[in-house]
């Protein structure tokens, strides 16, 4: 197994066409999840990829489970849940920035809780983020014992920060979240959401209150994206492009440069690739667009830096 991500996927729903969740007549249903879109762009570029979540028994988890599966990506296990419902949200997308509305309290991946993975083959990469610890006290020891049972790097453990201020105040995750990325091998994070956070206006602030991460990626929008990896300082700078809605982008980004990683690429192979796939999300209101040609991909991990 490639890469292994854990976390909540839901059902989305979002208007069709592109306008005001108040005034649509229409909407499309898919399925999106931090970690479950990771998985998904992963195994459309040919990843070994698996996702572990909780989803209700419901048509809702269903669906979850059969187009996770259509993409590729390995399911085995994930048992619906007929006591707990799966979580719904709502895209209200504009392109200054997607308001999104979650209904998913008490939700079939909320009751994750520690020993959640246990008996897991172990992957090369285990994809872990911030979302999946504000679901619940619960959720939140599994993700602590998850970073503390990989602390030797083996397998590498992936944090994507991922903070939501509709699922905890600042004041709560902020230090929470310090603590877990500094417990993980490889941590993404906006320099936005840092900001919030934690008061950084720089990459640079970014890593001194992340100081522990072997590999840090600080993204900065439409700027670029900054790896810190070990002594070292990278910087990539994003191509400009027509933005449709922007949920969505920083979770292909991960999964460009995880694979990048998986193939054993350059630093700044790793961060193309992860502009690549970004792009192509901000240009679909979906979290998810058609993956790069394989002869796109192939030329990207040949660069070095």
């Amino acid at each position: 197994m490639d890469v292994l991500c854990l976390g909540e996927s839901m059902v989305v729903l979002a208007p069709s066409p592109v306008g005001s969740l108040r005034h649509a007549r229409e909407t499309t249903l898919g399925v999106a999840g931090a970690e479950s879109n990771v998985a998904i762009s992963l195994a459309l570029l040919g990843a070994d990829a698996a996702w572990r979540g909780k989803v209700g028994d419901d048509p809702f988890g269903h669906r979850i489970l059969d187009v996770l599966r259509e993409a590729g990506v390995d399911c085995e296990g994930v048992v619906p849940d007929p006591d707990h419902p799966t979580g719904v949200y709502f895209k209200d997308p504009d392109p200054q920035g997607t308001t999104v509305h979650y209904y998913r309290k008490g939700s079939a991946a909320s009751t994750m809780r520690p020993g959640h993975l246990d008996g897991e083959p172990s992957p090369r990469i285990l994809h872990l983020s911030g979302i999946t610890a504000a679901l619940s006290p619960e959720c939140h020891a599994l993700v602590r014992e998850l970073l503390a049972g990989h602390a030797d790097d083996s397998p590498l453990v992936s944090f994507d920060v991922n903070y939501r201020p509709a699922l905890w105040p600042v004041e709560t995750a902020a230090p929470i979240l310090s603590e877990l990325a500094n417990a993980a091998g490889l941590v993404f994070v906006g320099l936005d959401e840092a900001e919030t956070l934690w008061g950084c206006k720089t990459p640079d602030d970014v890593r001194e209150v992340l100081p522990d991460p072997p590999y840090l990626v600080v993204k900065d929008g439409g700027n670029g994206v900054t790896l810190y990896s070990g002594s070292s300082i990278h910087f990539s700078a994003a191509e400009p492009v027509d933005i449709v809605e922007p949920v969505g982008a920083g979770d292909a980004f991960a999964a460009g440069f995880l694979y990048g990683r998986l193939q054993h690429a350059s630093e700044e192979a790793c961060m193309r690739l992860g502009h690549l796939l970004a792009a192509g999300a901000l240009q679909t209101t979906g979290d998810l667009a058609a993956p790069p040609s394989p002869q796109t991909v192939r030329s990207i991990l040949e660069q070095r830096s």
